[in-house]
């Protein structure tokens, strides 16, 4: 969903080849052999695999720096690939974990986010990574809302973007299971 979601904001014309995993579809030939770990997302870049949410969202916001999905300078790039890492290492991981320990892993992302908007101080990738993680388990962790304010807020904000607006439409139209 997230690589979806950048696609839509950068508005680059691209090609969705839905995957069923309740057929699956991730398991086939076909798809092993553009991925043969058999998960997705993959993005063909001229005919080669580009796998992981986060190099996804790098390469997108790198390959289109008009949407300025990623803050100039170094030390910025480094921050978002900072959070990017944090949320695919312990937010992701965090559904394995379940109950107490998944609800401190959001409460953790509640607390780095604070009161900014966005994650880097203006709209980009991070803020990408880390909606569609709180979108997909946010009805597992069983949390009040008011226990995680900022993510929330976050929610809330990325829900009134049309990029997610057309996301969810799209993934909803080809019978993705949406919480």
């Amino acid at each position: 969903m997230a690589p979806h979601i950048a696609l839509h904001e950068i508005a680059a014309p691209f090609e969705r080849r839905p995957i069923s995993f309740a057929k699956k579809e991730q398991l086939e030939p076909a798809f092993l052999a553009l991925n043969p770990e058999g998960k997705v997302p993959t993005l063909l870049v001229d005919g080669r695999p580009l796998t992981e949410v986060a190099a996804i969202l790098f390469y997108l916001a790198k390959s289109f720096p008009q949407a300025k999905l990623l803050p100039d300078g170094v030390e910025a790039e480094a921050q978002a690939v900072s959070w990017m890492s944090f949320a695919a290492a312990t937010l992701h991981a965090a559904r394995r974990l379940g109950g107490e320990a998944g609800r401190a892993a959001f409460a953790l992302a509640d607390k780095k986010l604070g009161a900014r908007e966005w994650v880097l101080g203006h709209y980009s990738i991070a803020d990408i990574h880390l909606f569609r993680l709180y979108w997909r388990f946010r009805p597992l962790l069983q949390a009040a809302p008011e226990t995680m304010p900022a993510l929330e807020a976050h929610y809330a904000r990325m829900m009134n973007r049309s990029a997610v607006k057309r996301t969810i439409e799209v993934e909803s139209a080809i019978g993705y299971e949406l919480p």
